[in-house]
């Protein structure tokens, strides 16, 4: 394997990467680098997120970027404010000790005339979102007949998000002789027409599948009923006291619940999403980065350019519909040649998407189980025995204070004072685990394959159904209502015309039932039973028994 020396960077930028503690190229900048340093060349590089574009890129711009020169040299396009922050701060980490460049980031969401101050100061590498750099050409502040290298990053992310009109704009006011850089986790027809359209010869270079994975990461997948998925990620984070890591979400929508949910909950999470402003994204981007908090979550394109070291696990909620938004999301853990876990917790029906990302990855899945209430009772015991052997005492200053700690606990044995010192921290998840039900999905525990039903639930019969006017949704709540229960004790409901069945949580039957005494529906009373699968095969005249008359003086369903 080459080592940076090697490619051809200068001594001074070398040196300064390697107080960074980088020392040897990923495959991407191994091939790369010695390319673009020659400032002859366009190129087309395809790459996953976390295979080291920036460093790629960014190496031979700082070397290649005249410092005694103000006018504007170099131009970076990304497609977020989030990844143009970070190639911002990488930059800035290349140069800070090799030679002084003003490199200024301009995106959406953020004081325009601030940014406008930055750039009429002098701008020798300008990053930016097409969005906002547009704004500043129309208002003439951006000036880039001077420029010699346009770098286009996530290129397909960034047509993907309808930024084709905006990039051709800004490529046509730069210079004929500039060199471009084009870097892709794919090559659509749409990137390869930018290609063909702006770059004069460009050399291609292609990460194979096996370059791409990152061997560190270790993917695995844990299959559930959907409406246990939040559950099933407690279990997980409960189970891993020290995890540092990204959880994914389809939806902004999601994202917001899933966050809320978590704070309420007691853990240090917050939500990255489009809806956020500027001044909220930046917020929570810094307590990531300071470990003030534990878990983000995030959004697809909200989490482009997050590069924070020491994520120790990404978390999918929802399986992507494209297949290198997997890449790029399982590329946030396992960087700097750490190890990290990629953990998607699926429904029944997802597990076919698993398949296919391993034969697009080349890498197999490890299927998991959700830890057992007793499991993370265990774990948490053990880590919190770790924290208290490894803990730093500080001799001379709590001296002071071991007295009446010392006259506090005489009474007590170690064996005594051992226990209560554990059960300070263990009892709240004994309390919380104690009789926890099993999450995991198995085909011996689910009926005809449906993500929906309890594994250790009873199945009820109720006499109403869609002639009384009710949908699934209604009598969901119904049950809700009378029974005082949770949604999401509520499992599988099979509708049908003068009866329905639904499943219920085990030990939640005889406080159902007891709901629901004195109910009616339409003036007809509603009858429960718990049946079997081969109860249901009675005849309907049999199940007419179940039908209640008109009561006076009961309970009336207003749905």
């Amino acid at each position: 394997m080459k080592s940076f020396e090697t490619l051809g960077l200068s001594g001074e930028l070398v040196e300064s990467i390697r107080q960074m503690g980088f020392e040897t190229p990923t495959p991407i900048q191994e091939q790369a680098i010695p390319v673009l340093l020659s400032g002859k060349s366009d190129l087309v590089g395809l790459a996953q997120t976390g295979t080291g574009k920036t460093a790629a890129f960014g190496l031979p711009l700082v070397e290649l970027v005249d410092g005694r020169n103000n006018n504007t040299q170099a131009l970076i396009v990304a497609p977020t404010r989030e990844l143009s922050v970070q190639i911002t701060n990488d930059l800035e980490n290349f140069s800070r000790s090799f030679k002084s460049l003003n490199i200024v980031t301009v995106y959406g969401g953020a004081s325009i005339s601030e940014q406008i101050r930055k750039v009429k100061r002098g701008a020798q590498i300008i990053v930016a979102t097409p969005g906002r750099l547009i704004d500043l050409l129309g208002r003439r502040v951006v000036d880039l007949t001077s420029v010699r290298f346009v770098v286009l990053d996530e290129a397909d992310e960034m047509l993907n998000m309808g930024f084709k009109e905006d990039i051709d704009e800004i490529l046509s006011t730069t210079p004929e002789s500039k060199k471009v850089w084009l870097f892709s986790a794919t090559m659509p027809k749409e990137v390869r027409a930018i290609a063909n359209n702006y770059m004069n010869k460009p050399v291609e270079l292609t990460m194979s599948a096996q370059q791409q994975g990152n061997e560190n990461i270790d993917h695995q997948f844990a299959v559930v009923a959907e409406r246990d998925k939040y559950l099933a990620l407690k279990r997980f984070v409960d189970y891993n006291p020290g995890i540092f890591g990204v959880v994914f979400c389809r939806t902004k929508m999601d994202t917001q619940k899933v966050a809320e949910h978590l704070i309420k909950d007691g853990y240090n999470a917050d939500a990255l999403h489009g809806d956020l402003s500027q001044q909220q994204r930046d917020r929570v981007m810094r307590s990531f980065k300071n470990k003030a908090l534990q878990l983000l979550v995030a959004t697809d394109v909200a989490a482009r350019g997050i590069d924070v070291s020491n994520i120790t696990h990404v978390v999918h909620m929802n399986m992507p519909d494209e297949m290198e938004f997997y890449t790029h999301r399982s590329g946030r853990t396992a960087r700097a040649g750490k190890k990290g876990i990629s953990l998607a917790i699926v429904s029944k029906r997802e597990v076919v998407r698993i398949q296919q990302i391993e034969r697009a990855i080349k890498r197999r899945f490890t299927r998991v189980t959700v830890p057992t209430g007793d499991e993370v009772c265990q774990k948490q015991l053990l880590d919190l025995t770790h924290r208290i052997r490894e803990v730093e005492v500080n001799e001379e200053e709590i001296d002071f204070f071991l007295p009446e700690v010392f006259h506090e606990l005489q009474s007590l044995s170690k064996e005594d004072i051992i226990k209560r010192f554990a059960s300070i921290e263990f009892n709240r998840f004994l309390a919380y685990y104690r009789d926890a039900p099993n999450l995991n999905e198995t085909h011996s525990e689910r009926n005809n394959g449906d993500s929906q039903a309890y594994t250790t639930g009873d199945r009820v019969f109720i006499n109403v159904g869609k002639m009384d006017g009710l949908d699934k949704g209604s009598l969901l709540g119904l049950i809700c209502d009378f029974g005082e229960i949770k949604k999401g004790q509520i499992g599988k409901i099979d509708l049908k015309g003068a009866y329905s069945f639904f499943e219920l949580e085990k030990g939640l039957v005889e406080k159902v039932f007891k709901g629901f005494e004195d109910v009616e529906v339409r003036g007809r009373a509603v009858r429960l039973e718990l049946t079997t699968k081969k109860k249901e095969k009675y005849s309907e005249k049999k199940k007419e028994r179940f039908y209640g008359s008109k009561n006076k003086g009961r309970k009336r369903a207003t749905r």
